[in-house]
């Protein structure tokens, strides 16, 4: 296993609950990178959506990415961090990147009015087109996958079959 464990996926998959599970699961840190923006920024991520754009936001997001540098840390990544190729593969280099899986109608429900979330949305997209266009960026980047669907929506479940895959 490498030193850390990065997770990717769509907001409201899971990520940062699974990773503080994980990471208590494993002995490990926890990194929540949206958190990380956060603090370094002093702005909440809709608000320097709203101040930078979404091209700034996301070299703001890409440039703290790339800088992570942790080890035996979990490390739950915004669900735009995949539009940073610098970042990703820099965020390769020092871990093992599992993929939370969620298919759209888990994503619709659980995300509701993503308004104040920090989500990146393009104009003229809808929250489908989002999907299938990540989703893409999730499976190229992804070590491992880990289907929501398989677990049954179990946050153990997912979590135990994140330690199974790492092993």
């Amino acid at each position: 296993m490498k030193r850390n464990i990065i997770l990717i996926g769509m907001p409201a998959c899971g990520k940062s609950t699974v990773g503080v599970l994980l990471a208590k699961q494993l002995g490990y840190r926890f990194l929540d990178s949206d958190l990380l923006i956060q603090e370094t920024e002093g702005k909440l991520l809709h608000e320097l959506i709203a101040a930078h754009g979404i091209q700034g936001f996301l070299a703001i997001e890409e440039r703290i990415n790339a800088a992570i540098d942790v080890t035996h840390t979990v490390i739950s990544t915004g669900g735009s961090a995949v539009y940073g190729k610098k970042a990703m593969e820099h965020l390769r280099s020092i871990g093992t990147t599992v993929y939370l899986k969620i298919d759209y109608e888990t994503l619709e429900r659980r995300l509701g009015d993503y308004s104040h979330r920090g989500v990146i949305m393009p104009e003229g997209y809808t929250l489908y087109d989002l999907y299938r266009e990540r989703t893409a960026l999730y499976e190229q980047y992804a070590d491992i996958t880990v289907d929501e669907r398989d677990t049954e929506g179990n946050l153990s479940r997912t979590v135990e079959r994140c330690i199974a895959l790492l092993a």
